[in-house]
């Protein structure tokens, strides 16, 4: 069942991935839907009460208006302005209520919206990386050295740097594993992260290579280091709410997985890391 339930996701993904625009979008906007639900469940475990249903469309509206701003719909600049108009509603909606909110109900519900909602906006950021480049909204933004990188590519490799770098992790810190690397996770091993690593750094360049992008070796290793560390840290910061709420899964919406929000952890906190590197990378001419 886990395999099969981990083919079908696999597929997805390079589906909607594939498909880019509207379809992308979409897809990301209901997975954070559903992982910002488990979030919210986890804290209510602790006694927290989040404004949920504000949240939820407040990083629905992040999600989509991003994917409209960079395609020229609309005016650049909305979608932070909805992550700042949404966490005022937020601290209002829980001002007015019969018994006030407290310090971890306000801190978890706009921790949710950034968490859940402006972070995976940059995966339509690095999909729409073409509208961006493009778009005169953006102009003064960089990527004057563009050349030979889409957004399709970028989020294919982005994608597949994550998967190795957990298979490369997954197995090498299980054949070597000696030193734990963090009492929040105590599977985890400092050899199965180097492992990662190693595995996501030969991804990265052999992608390089394959898309003849310029300086490949360099901008594999970059990617590669990048990628593997925040995918990391992507994973314990969901393994410390999950221990802290005393669960062992976010959900179990996916058989033999779990919920959403432990399958999309190692993804959440790349895609804003992996944009401004590549705005680096340009703007020293190494792109």
């Amino acid at each position: 069942m886990r395999f099969k339930s981990g083919l079908i996701i696999g597929i997805f993904g390079l589906l909607v991935v594939s498909l880019g625009g509207y379809y992308f979008t979409i897809a990301v906007t209901i997975l954070t839907y559903f992982a910002l639900l488990e979030l919210f469940r986890m804290a209510e475990f602790k006694g927290i009460k989040p404004a949920t249903k504000t949240a939820l469309v407040s990083c629905s509206l992040i999600i989509i208006s991003t994917y409209l701003e960079v395609n020229g719909i609309l005016e650049k600049g909305i979608s932070n302005a909805t992550l700042s108009i949404s966490s005022i509603l937020i601290c209002t909606w829980l001002l007015l209520q019969p018994k006030p909110g407290k310090i971890a109900d306000i801190a978890t519900s706009i921790f949710g919206l950034f968490y859940l909602g402006f972070l995976p906006s940059f995966w339509i950021k690095l999909r729409e990386l073409d509208s961006i480049v493009a778009s005169s909204h953006y102009s003064g933004d960089g990527f004057s050295n563009y050349s030979n990188l889409t957004g399709f590519k970028i989020t294919l490799i982005t994608c597949f740097l994550i998967v190795s770098s957990d298979i490369g992790s997954y197995f090498i810190g299980k054949k070597f594993g000696k030193t734990f690397l963090s009492p929040i996770s105590p599977s985890k091993t400092i050899e199965g992260l180097l492992g990662g690593i190693l595995c996501s750094i030969v991804t990265g360049i052999v992608f390089a290579f394959i898309f003849n992008w310029n300086n490949a070796v360099l901008i594999g290793f970059i990617f590669g280091v990048i990628v593997s560390l925040m995918a990391l840290v992507g994973d314990l910061i969901e393994s410390m709410m999950k221990r802290d709420a005393k669960l062992k899964d976010s959900g179990n919406l996916l058989p033999g997985h779990g919920g959403i929000l432990d399958r999309i952890d190692s993804y959440i906190f790349t895609p804003s890391l992996i944009f401004y590197t590549i705005l680096a990378l340009d703007y020293f001419k190494i792109i």
